[in-house]
């Protein structure tokens, strides 16, 4: 057995981002960059006015001074004159700043009779003025590569004139349940089977990391079966199985997929819940076998798939964050295998964090998981900590799960 971040350094070493494609900006939400965004203009393009009020010159705006109202300047309709000594023009938000005036006095602060206006409070030079380019100047890198577009990223791209963006492929992750016991939501259950969580879970966590699932037909216990799921898979980024992966007569993966070249690099992780998972790569796609049990399935997808799917997607490979927290209570000493124990959070008194472990932490129970806000992380040979003691924790509730 390997370490968890050993096993996940060699998984996401084996990856390599999608190709870019081109999308409309609309469509962009989500995906991460494939180059860098570079403005296209310069904003604002010319001096515009930060407020509704009137462009002056500073030195003839003191208090008290009556001005000539020689122009009027809606946002998009510039006043082209220059201001001259003892003039002014009515500004409005966004409008741009005429030649002559170098400050803007706030429309509260000037009394209007007809063609004149009053100063009620001085300008300084530069007052309400936003100078071109203080936000960007054409040319500048507005959004880097490998950066996840979120709404002000869209915004920001936007306004830097970009119609299109260069983004990753979202990654294409086929997901494939086996066993003779198994049936879908919905579809008659074999005798002593059970229905199939996995494959409905695993593709809700691709959708949400960015990727593009792809849930392929329940495949039997069947060697011809399961070699057949090679031509399936061609195209795809990524082929995650559920189940087959323990030792047993009737754990056909390995042996089946081996037969089409899958090359095996690692199998067994010193890890609970979860450790009958399998990395390997068959041709050009990637191939992780997780356990069929639907808790260690979701438990090792958080680990081991979401950062894989990260990296697809262009971005750095990272393990998922974690924070500290306050354990709810007692934890006993921990064996050989890193421990991931499901927990609920809450917020203590003074803002901190408090995780308490379920009191059974069964890997059957799949509802205590989907209960669950995090994962507490217990290393190997961890000593028992009691309740109050700092523990690390993933929190499922900041990932989307």
């Amino acid at each position: 057995m390997i370490p968890v971040a050993d096993a996940r350094a060699r998984i996401l070493a084996a990856l390599r981002p999608t190709a870019a494609e081109i999308v409309p900006l609309a469509e962009a939400w989500g995906r991460v960059t494939a180059a860098p965004v570079l403005s296209r203009l310069t904003q604002p393009p010319r001096d515009v006015s930060a407020m509704d009020g009137y462009a002056v010159r500073a030195q003839d705006a003191m208090l008290g001074a009556a001005l000539r109202v020689v122009g009027n300047a809606p946002a998009g309709h510039p006043w082209e004159g220059t201001v001259q000594p003892g003039e002014t023009v009515r500004l409005f938000t966004g409008s741009v700043v005429p030649a002559g005036a170098d400050a803007i006095v706030i429309q509260e602060d000037v009394t209007r009779a007809g063609a004149v206006a009053t100063i009620n409070e001085a300008a300084g030079v530069g007052r309400h003025i936003r100078r071109a380019g203080q936000d960007f100047a054409c040319g500048d890198v507005l959004l880097p590569a490998g950066k996840r577009l979120n709404a002000r990223d869209i915004g920001l791209a936007a306004a830097g004139n970009h119609p299109w963006l260069a983004v990753h492929r979202r990654p294409r992750i086929a997901i494939l349940a086996t066993g003779d016991e198994i049936a879908l939501p919905g579809e008659p259950i074999p005798a002593g089977g059970i229905v199939s969580s996995n494959s409905h879970a695993l593709a809700a966590l691709v959708r949400a990391a960015g990727g593009e699932p792809v849930v392929l037909p329940v495949v039997a216990d069947n060697r011809e079966a399961v070699m057949a799921v090679a031509d399936a898979v061609h195209g795809m980024d990524m082929l995650v199985t559920t189940g087959g992966a323990s030792v047993g007569e009737h754990d056909l993966v390995q042996e089946a997929l081996g037969a089409r070249g899958l090359q095996v690099d690692f199998w067994q992780i010193a890890m609970r819940p979860g450790k009958p998972l399998m990395f390997g790569q068959m041709g050009p796609v990637a191939m992780l076998g997780l356990p069929g049990n639907p808790v260690s399935a979701l438990v090792c997808a958080t680990l081991f798939l979401l950062p894989a799917i990260q990296v697809l997607s262009g971005l750095p490979a990272a393990p998922p964050p974690t924070v500290q927290a306050r354990l709810g209570s007692d934890v006993a000493a921990n064996d050989k295998r890193a421990d991931h124990l499901r927990a609920t959070l809450t917020l203590a008194e003074d803002g901190s964090l408090i995780a308490t472990p379920f009191p059974r932490q069964d890997s059957a129970m799949l509802r205590l998981m989907a209960q669950a806000d995090a994962l507490v992380l217990r290393p190997p040979y961890a000593a028992a900590v009691a309740a109050g003691g700092l523990v690390d924790v993933i929190r499922l509730d900041t990932l989307g799960l």
